[in-house]
């Protein structure tokens, strides 16, 4: 059983605290773009009928609904988290939806995937990477669960590239952010949602990590100014 760290089990904790105004409070502070940045990363995986897809890092399940809408019945998606109180939300969100059969959750960390090698046609992970604290390792499990010539594709948030629009985006995400969701939710989270995006490494050096763990012909799709990007990778 994977332990996690002492910085892994306060995010765990921080997670668990915020999961009941989660999904709400996504589409109040990204201003709703956040659903049009996952239905672009989901066009990006690779599937076929009969097709397993694991989403890591889950929450309350919008990437697993997203890909169970785009690909055909047949197509099976699994919903990794390890925070218990988020896939508890995902899973009551899932069994009012029309695709209830098509997906299923389990309790783990990226870190420390429960599953066989080789077994998934795609994997997803949007927005978690960055709360990973083993990166290295959760990459490189995601490589060893992949079927060869399987994609991952990570959906994250970025810093603009732009100085005028880096100005605008760090007002708003070390100054109005951590003051909304505070005053829905917990401030010492969204203060931390800021924190952990602006210690992200740039899209090359994360590139270069997802490269170390084995994945080949990886692109960069930076999404609304370079607020978000996609990562897409192959195994061979």
């Amino acid at each position: 059983m994977f332990r996690l760290s002492e910085k892994g089990e306060k995010i765990q904790g921080m997670f668990g605290s915020i999961a009941p105004r989660y999904d709400f409070l996504n589409r109040l502070l990204s201003f709703g773009i956040d659903r049009y940045w996952r239905k672009k990363a989901v066009r990006l995986i690779k599937y076929r009928e009969g097709s397993r897809i694991l989403d890591v890092a889950t929450g309350t399940g919008d990437v697993a609904l997203e890909i169970a809408r785009s690909t055909p019945s047949s197509v099976k998606i699994t919903g990794a988290d390890f925070c218990q109180e988020m896939v508890e939300f995902g899973q009551a969100k899932v069994a009012t939806s029309p695709y209830a059969g098509r997906i299923d959750f389990k309790m783990a960390p990226c870190e420390d995937l429960p599953f066989p090698d080789n077994t998934f046609d795609s994997i997803t992970i949007a927005f978690g990477i960055r709360n990973v604290v083993d990166r290295r390792l959760g990459l490189a499990e995601m490589w060893r669960v992949l079927r060869p010539g399987g994609r991952v594709v990570i959906l994250e948030f970025s810093t603009p590239r732009s100085q005028f629009f880096k100005q605008i985006y760090y007002f708003y995400f070390r100054r109005l952010l951590p003051v909304i969701g505070g005053f829905f939710s917990k401030y010492n989270a969204y203060k931390y949602l800021p924190d952990s995006v602006l210690e992200f490494p740039s899209h090359e050096e994360f590139s270069h990590m997802v490269a170390d763990a084995g994945f080949r012909n990886i692109h960069i799709h930076p999404l609304t100014f370079g607020i978000a990007t996609i990562y897409a990778g192959e195994k061979e």
